[in-house]
């Protein structure tokens, strides 16, 4: 299966987006696939994701760039799970934030092993690619109206989610390969 991608034009100040996707506190509030995120040491976290009769937990490490000679933003991130009843088990994915003239252009890659196997996910990893865009959809409205959007507002349809011909990977920074797991 190919890596997962997800882009949205978001009219909004770079600090202020990089503040909404970088803060463990608001994080869960627009992405659909977090119910929390806790720092633990430098750079490091633990997650969970609450299903009906139970919670997934898992690790992970990240690393921003704030200052790029390009002018962009990247963020890295290694995470893993060892829950049987999760569909995503380790991977790997970035963030970039490009400054354009009409908003930043928020981006993501990234790839996982399945935790139910390959069949599997020929079904899941569409729904996971639906709930990561619905949640850049969300993110997008927050940041640009200051409201968090009500759960039936966001649309997944408003993101671009068909990869660059070069792929899903290959605007990940050079930081997501130095990054050792979590």
């Amino acid at each position: 299966m190919k890596p997962i991608y997800v882009e949205v034009l978001i009219r909004t100040d770079l600090d202020a987006l990089w503040e909404l996707t970088q803060n463990p506190l608001l994080h869960p509030q627009w992405d659909l696939r977090f119910s929390s995120i806790t720092p633990t040491e430098q750079g490091r976290f633990l997650y969970t994701r609450r299903i009906p009769l139970h919670t997934i937990t898992g690790r992970g490490i990240s690393v921003g760039e704030v200052r790029r000679p390009d002018g962009t933003r990247t963020s890295a991130l290694r995470f893993d799970t060892d829950d049987r009843l999760s569909p995503l088990r380790q991977g790997r994915g970035y963030w970039r934030y490009v400054p354009t003239a009409e908003g930043i252009r928020f981006i993501t890659g990234y790839d996982y092993e399945p935790g139910f196997g390959r069949l599997a996910d020929r079904v899941l990893r569409p729904v996971i690619r639906w709930m990561t865009a619905w949640s850049f959809d969300r993110l997008r409205a927050w940041a640009e109206t200051g409201t968090l959007p009500r759960w039936w507002q966001p649309r997944a349809g408003r993101c671009i989610t068909t990869p660059p011909p070069r792929g899903a990977m290959h605007d990940a920074p050079a930081t997501l390969v130095s990054l050792e797991a979590p």
